[in-house]
């Protein structure tokens, strides 16, 4: 049976509508793991060792963050740096993480209008995650295109729930499609 790791980092979710709305979504699927990095590792005291055995564990590993200053929140950029290391997840004698899933969810503050070459962040939310998709290949990762909220702190509890409920069905969809083949 497929497993799915959701690699939740948000340094302030008691604030976050919208992500709570997503892990309310998915609670209760069968051979779903939901980890807080912030809950689990408030002082960045990572367990590398224990980080890694989860990734070994599970076929798909989806990142749920905000987007903060363009990028992810500190502690999974840290997490990155410490896990994700050459020897482990890439490398010429180990790739441990080959053939598994790699699936970010984001969510942001500012609207989609703004993610784009006439918005005032004149690039679009995909761009400034160029990263994703390359740890996808370096590890040989299959890169699924990112579920992503906008206007996040705006959106009526209607139009999260929408794409909560598709991205249930998606991490769902994910998980038959491991299973199966």
């Amino acid at each position: 049976m497929a497993k799915a790791l959701i690699i939740y980092a948000h340094p302030a979710h008691q604030r976050s509508q919208a992500n709570q709305t997503l892990l309310d979504t998915i609670a209760g699927i069968a051979d779903v793991t939901v980890h807080d990095l912030y809950e689990e590792y408030p002082n960045f005291h990572i367990d590398v060792e224990r980080e890694q055995a989860l990734l070994l564990e599970h076929d798909i590993i989806v990142f749920q963050h905000p987007v903060y200053w363009y990028s992810a929140p500190a502690l999974l950029r840290e997490w990155q740096d410490l896990v994700l290391v050459y020897g482990f997840a890439y490398g010429r004698s180990s790739q441990k993480l080959v053939g598994k899933v790699f699936w970010p969810v984001l969510t942001a503050g500012a609207s989609q209008s703004s993610y784009s070459e006439e918005g005032i962040n004149r690039h679009t939310l995909a761009d400034f995650f160029i990263a994703y998709p390359q740890i996808a290949h370096l590890c040989g990762m299959r890169y699924e295109k990112p579920c992503e909220i906008f206007s996040s702190r705006q959106q009526t509890q209607a139009a999260i729930q929408d794409v909560a409920n598709g991205y249930r069905d998606k991490l769902i969809e994910l998980l038959a499609g491991m299973t199966h083949g």
